[in-house]
């Protein structure tokens, strides 16, 4: 590794390090500060009201982030641009929504401003902010500190270390008030049908499991040799094998005959009830897509047999097939 190397990669991580030590000091001071804010937003969303962002600069890029994660888990959340809201922005203001205002120093001149036009209206202003005892702290109803030891910054000025501290700060807020409403999984994939999670979060394993020819089903006494024509003919990576009665006995996969090649010369003779996988690892059609996935991951396997209440292969989940389908 040459000098250079290190020394970018030491500067990189001086600021992974600053900014988790930020992080681990901020979490260490949470209070009940915390507990009112989720209170207030959870009561205030249940009354069908909705929270508003709003801060400039850096502060008001997070605000669009936070805004963004807090809609996509079911809380109704929009950013007001600061400047703009004093020119008609607003309108978008009710009595009852909760009004987050992001600025670490507390002191922007244009968010002065805001704070006499927003006590105009019955809402709850909080301010997310790194100096308690700002203006803009002393007229707002509750202060999220998100105080830091310093920036990332090796001047100590652009916003880093803070502007990773609100966002987070954001981050814990929709979070807590997520489980605190009692959003779903479901209510997830709702929200996010065309995405990767959505569609494994709505799908039912019927709807992406192979049956037919795409799904080679062979009976225990079935040599290895036959079952490998089969398994070929259908471009599958793995044989579902059951007994005369038809109940599933185990599964041969192409893993299974790679390891038998190097050991057993005789294994294309063998029958496939002698050399399975007994008792495989399956899966109910009626399951979501993300229980097969979830299995995938946690069982390092590659192939799911599908069976019905009386323990029959109706499908095979075959993971080669789930890029194709959006779901990895």
């Amino acid at each position: 590794m040459s000098d250079k190397t290190q020394d970018y990669l030491a500067l990189g991580k001086q600021v992974f390090e600053t900014e988790i030590e930020s992080l681990r000091q901020l979490s260490g001071e949470l209070d009940e500060h915390f507990v009112t804010a989720v209170d207030w937003c959870v009561n205030a969303l249940t009354q069908r009201n909705k929270l508003v962002l709003t801060g400039i600069g850096k502060s008001g890029n997070v605000c669009h982030k936070i805004a963004a994660t807090l809609t996509s888990t079911g809380s109704v959340a929009v950013v007001m641009n600061s400047v703009d809201a004093l020119h008609g922005d607003l309108g978008l203001i009710n009595d009852g929504d909760i009004v987050f205002i992001f600025s670490y120093s507390g002191e922007s001149n244009e968010l002065m401003g805001l704070l006499p036009a927003l006590k105009r209206f019955s809402v709850k202003i909080i301010a997310v902010t790194g100096n308690a005892q700002s203006s803009l702290a002393r007229h707002s109803d509750l202060v999220l500190s998100v105080k830091i030891l310093r920036e990332a910054c090796p001047f100590n000025l652009a916003p880093t270390s803070s502007s990773t501290a609100m966002m987070v700060m954001g981050d814990a807020l929709a979070m807590t008030i997520l489980q605190v409403r009692g959003f779903t999984r479901e209510d997830f994939a709702k929200f996010h049908p065309s995405g990767a999670i959505g569609r494994a979060l709505l799908l039912r394993v019927k709807e992406i499991m192979r049956t037919g020819s795409r799904h080679p089903i062979v009976n225990e006494s079935c040599t290895v040799k036959e079952g490998i024509l089969k398994m070929t003919e259908a471009k599958a990576g793995s044989l579902t094998v059951v007994g005369s009665d038809g109940k599933l006995r185990g599964i041969f996969v192409d893993g299974d005959l790679r390891r038998y090649m190097t050991r057993d010369d005789q294994i294309l003779n063998r029958t496939l009830g002698s050399v399975m996988t007994r008792d495989p690892i399956t899966i109910r059609e009626d399951a979501l897509a993300a229980e097969a996935l979830r299995i995938f991951n946690e069982r390092n396997i590659d192939d799911l047999v599908v069976v019905n209440a009386q323990n029959e292969p109706t499908g095979l989940v075959d993971s080669q097939d789930l890029p194709k389908m959006k779901l990895m």
